[in-house]
């Protein structure tokens, strides 16, 4: 044997069997898949503790995450949380509603003993001194914070997740695509099961693109219900945070204790009267029965990729099968004109807002600072420019920016939406959360298209969820999109549970 054939012979044994090693890790993951329901249950039958819990998932990331790239930081005092925890039940015998629930939060919301540095190289070594206030519901309801994930700097990218930090993260069942931006991390992160669930934020695409990419239920909430305090802004008046998880019943279940009015978010006095006793009551596998849908075909540019409007006409056939009357082809009255000049240039604002009141650091006040400071990507780069460089709403600067419920533009793109839904008695709108599969990651600009998540609810404030449809060449996921009105989580979790339920499209990458 030569040299030459010999080192080929060496990498080949060495790449086999550490492949094998994967695979084996994989399925001798005793959690895998796992939810809050299952978690919760092994803790009642002392089949396991928080502790062996949080030691496998750590052990999983360690062994696992290299080939995605998804974690920047685990928790230090992950185990000793765990510990405390395990001795509060066994004193109690009583679980709280996330006891022992290992999740993993996006790195532009504030954990304390945990950097936030929204992948950028001028927070990288910000550590918060109080935990953002949803965070603060989660641990009290007994999660544990595993771990934050990576993501896109200053949230900028809805087509990839690159970062100064940690770099770039892959999507988990092709490690040549994009996991989408910018909470990808999180997306990656859930769906290669290093922990139970996350937390994304969303501006325009940021929850539902990853977790439609990633084979993930993406709850991007009404806003004013989930406080938006303590977390890293994007453009404030169009941001909101949600659960991304694996089922509907475990992101519904993190809603339940996310959804309530923060005195530090003036929005969420909105939400005040309309948050009910508890969101888990619409979890029926039923809830399509008698239930009325709009499709809405022409969202985006028009064209489709012809195997995910294959996948999503055998959605819509699924939704009539389960009970549901499904409308196709809906139209909403002046469409292509309202739905122009929604977006407005807030960052400069709202980021040195937050500067000034949790970093508090003299070097880190303007984002002339953060440009002077600088970046390792050249995307994060240009917008950051770009948006020093402008204010106020893009392509007509006469219009003023303001919030979903007192801005002219917006308040007239949701009436003439819900009015539409009222006229034909709808209870939600459906549409492929993208048109199109996920980019590759090194031509993620060239082949960016099909993104059907920035058109209406980050402008009309309407709640919106992504569930798995299915899976297209080369095993890319995709996801079916529901449409409510304001402070319709309650109709959305039914209908979309059902459609879970009815299909269980699921299923784990192979890593």
């Amino acid at each position: 044997m030569t040299a030459s054939k010999h080192i080929y012979y060496v990498i080949f044994i060495v790449l086999f069997f550490t492949a094998c090693k994967e695979r084996r890790e994989d399925k001798e993951f005793p959690f895998l898949e796992y939810t809050i329901t299952d978690i919760h249950k092994g803790y009642k039958q002392k089949d396991f503790t928080c502790v062996s819990v949080v030691k496998a998932y750590i052990n999983r990331i360690h062994n696992l995450d290299n080939n995605i790239n998804s974690i920047t930081t685990i928790n230090p005092k992950a185990l000793e949380i765990a510990a405390a925890l395990d001795k509060e039940y066994l004193e109690t015998g009583i679980l709280r509603p996330l006891h022992g629930v290992p999740i993993i939060v996006k790195d532009n919301i504030n954990t304390v003993g945990m950097p936030t540095t929204a992948g950028a190289i001028a927070l990288e070594n910000f550590v918060p001194e109080q935990d953002a206030f949803i965070i603060e519901k989660l641990v009290k309801a007994g999660a544990i914070l595993l771990a934050k994930s990576n993501m896109a700097e200053w949230a900028f990218s809805p087509m990839h997740t690159e970062s100064s930090t940690a770099g770039t993260t892959k999507n988990p069942y092709n490690t040549a695509y994009v996991p989408a931006g910018s909470s990808g991390g999180t997306a990656a992160s859930v769906a290669a099961n290093f922990a139970i669930i996350g937390l994304g934020t969303d501006t325009g695409n940021s929850i539902r693109g990853p977790s439609s990419h990633c084979a993930l239920v993406g709850f991007r909430t009404t806003i004013g219900l989930v406080s938006r305090s303590a977390i890293v802004p994007l453009y404030l008046r169009n941001d909101v945070v949600g659960p991304m998880g694996r089922t509907v019943e475990d992101a519904t279940k993190l809603l339940e204790i996310m959804a309530a009015y923060d005195p530090k978010d003036s929005i969420t006095i909105r939400s005040k009267g309309k948050i009910p006793r508890n969101y888990r009551q619409y979890l029926t596998k039923y809830g399509l029965e008698k239930a009325k849908i709009g499709v809405l075909r022409t969202l985006g540019n028009g064209t489709i990729d012809p195997e995910i409007d294959e996948l999503f006409n055998k959605a819509l056939f699924d939704l009539n099968a389960m009970g549901a009357t499904v409308i196709d082809s809906i139209e909403i009255p002046d469409f292509n004109e309202l739905k122009k000049d929604q977006w407005c240039a807030t960052f400069s604002k709202d980021l040195e807002g937050f500067l000034n009141e949790f970093v508090k650091n003299d070097t880190i006040k303007t984002i002339n600072d953060v440009i002077r400071i600088g970046s390792k990507s050249k995307f994060a780069e240009e917008r950051l420019k770009r948006n020093a460089a402008n204010t106020g709403r893009w392509g007509n600067s006469n219009i003023p920016c303001l919030n979903a419920y007192t801005d002219s533009r917006r308040v007239a793109f949701r009436n003439a939406i819900e009015n539409m839904m009222d006229s034909l008695k709808l209870d939600a709108i459906v549409y492929p959360s993208w048109n199109n599969i996920p980019a590759k990651i090194n031509l993620f600009s060239e082949e960016y298209k099909g993104d059907n998540n920035q058109i209406i609810s980050p402008h009309t404030g309407q709640p919106a969820f992504t569930v798995p449809m299915g899976y297209t060449r080369n095993n890319l996921p995709v996801g079916i999109q529901f449409l409510g009105r304001m402070y319709a989580e309650p109709t959305l979790i039914k209908l979309s549970y059902a459609y879970e339920q009815g299909t269980k499209h699921r299923k784990s990458p192979d890593l």
